[in-house]
């Protein structure tokens, strides 16, 4: 492992790129930064070397794109594209992505937004329930909010012309953009042919990882490889959501030590399991805690839950984790319509489900199976969130103040991203009779970690306020700080 013998001055520099580089996957001449591709081209050769050996991972670097391959062991949806205004993308935002990738792959240099929206809408023709209308406003917003992520990643660069304006009447605006192919195809390189595919689990690759018997050397290196991509792509590694071999990987220190050096993070163990510390901030792509309404009041939630759970005079429910009734992996091969699978070559086999043990969502609970989690009502949640806001709802911003239940859904939906609390639906076989009347939340081992947030009420001095004495209460700004 490089990182072992790099000098200590310049190691600062090398776990910099490798932070990079995993948190991006790509990385161009403007994304996510100017100064990450000189960074990553310094480093090309110690980091193509480490991320194989370590990750199964391939890198590839160019004059201009830096480009890592990673090997999927299980599909996450916690991580969406996200528009300028980060609002997460919906299925047809996704759609105009992949149509206009496909478009841009066959254009010259430069293209407008018109040509290229007329090259998506022939496009989205053949593709039953799929429309890009010009004539509609939404779908024009939608189709813009897909250019400006290629913009963003320098796939496409504004020559002239404005998308705002094209978005607003596309009879009066237009825009000319640069394409940079370099870029383009680094985007998109899956590592079968989509067409041959009759499962999202052809995918999943480690072609190291094949043809091992479980005691082999070979077995515990690719156990190892699996347990150290969990530690960089997962808010929290949890040891019941591993094969028994990969606990094993996960309890011993070189393991975690490695990912600890290549990364420069804080490795943070527990009886439950493990999570990288990310102190800098630049290698998470949602900080927590951090500022802004959501983050604030996830926290303060967070706070409330854990006295809730630790209240031994009134002890909450306690259940086991439910096994998902439906994985992501198959509600996306539900979706996939037959008439674009290539027959004579599909791959009918899963290369993963073929072994055992390997489809970690399909099988949680496998370590601690008798292990019992606190579960919180939802009708507590909402109440509590409502008292939240009444105490400190003039600190929010102005969409959440009127909006409670969206606050709600949204805070916890960032929980659930952060792997602190699961959904439970209303009747799920592991409810009580107290709770199956109504949906509730599961709360998993590392929300503890927050149980001693502090809250201190910031107030505005008199001389800062147009209002009386008496009005003093309603300019409280609650500042968090996690433990």
């Amino acid at each position: 492992m490089h990182a072992r013998t790099i000098d200590s001055l310049a190691l600062d520099s090398y776990q910099r790129a490798a932070r990079v580089i995993l948190a991006n996957h790509l990385i161009t001449r403007s994304y996510p930064d100017r100064i990450a591709l000189p960074l990553l081209r310094r480093w090309a050769t110690e980091l193509r070397e480490d991320l194989a050996e370590l990750f199964g991972y391939r890198l590839e670097v160019t004059e201009t794109t830096a480009r890592l391959f990673p090997v999927l062991d299980r599909l996450e949806s916690g991580r969406p594209a996200r528009t300028p205004g980060d609002r997460v993308f919906d299925r047809r935002r996704y759609a105009y992505l992949s149509l206009a990738l496909a478009a841009l792959g066959r254009a010259g240099d430069q293209i407008t937004l018109s040509e290229l929206a007329d090259q998506v809408a022939s496009y989205a023709t053949r593709v039953d329930g799929l429309e890009l209308s010009t004539d509609r406003a939404a779908d024009r917003d939608a189709f813009v909010d897909a250019v400006a992520w290629l913009a963003a990643r320098g796939a496409l660069t504004l020559a002239d012309g404005d998308a705002g304006g094209w978005a607003a009447d596309p009879e009066a605006g237009e825009a000319l953009y640069d394409i940079d192919r370099a870029v383009v195809f680094a985007i998109f390189r899956p590592p079968r042919v989509l067409q041959h595919l009759r499962s999202v689990r052809g995918l999943f690759e480690d072609e190291s990882d094949s043809g091992t018997s479980a005691s082999t050397p070979q077995a515990r290196a690719a156990d190892a490889r699996r347990v150290r991509r969990a530690l960089v792509e997962r808010p929290v590694v949890y040891a019941r959501e591993l094969t028994e071999s990969e606990r094993v990987q996960l309890g011993t220190e070189k393991v975690v030590a490695e990912v600890e050096m290549l990364t420069g993070l804080r490795a943070e163990r527990r009886a439950e399991g493990v999570a990288l510390i990310d102190t800098s901030g630049r290698f998470s792509d949602v900080r927590f805690p951090s500022t802004g309404t959501l983050a604030q009041v996830a926290l303060l939630l967070v706070g409330e839950i854990a006295d809730l759970v630790l209240d031994i005079d009134n002890p909450v429910e306690r259940r086991r984790r439910p096994a998902p009734a439906t994985t992501l992996a198959d509600a996306l091969d539900e979706a996939i319509p037959e008439s674009t699978v290539f027959t004579p070559l599909a791959i009918s086999t899963d290369p993963i489900a073929a072994q055992d043990d390997s489809d970690i969502q399909d099988e949680p609970d496998r370590a601690g199976a008798d292990a019992d989690y606190p579960v919180v009502p939802m009708s507590w949640i909402r109440e509590t969130v409502q008292a939240l806001t009444d105490r400190y709802g003039s600190t929010f911003a102005a969409q959440w103040q009127a909006d409670v239940p969206g606050l709600t859904r949204e805070v916890l939906a960032l929980l659930e991203r952060l792997h602190l609390v699961e959904p439970l639906a209303a009747g799920d076989e592991t409810h009580s009779a107290a709770t199956d009347s109504e949906p509730a939340l599961l709360i998993l081992p590392a929300l503890a970690r927050y149980r001693g947030a502090v809250v201190t009420v910031r107030t505005r001095a008199k001389s800062e306020l147009f209002a009386s004495a008496s009005a003093l209460g309603d300019h409280a700004y609650p500042a968090q700080k996690g433990s």
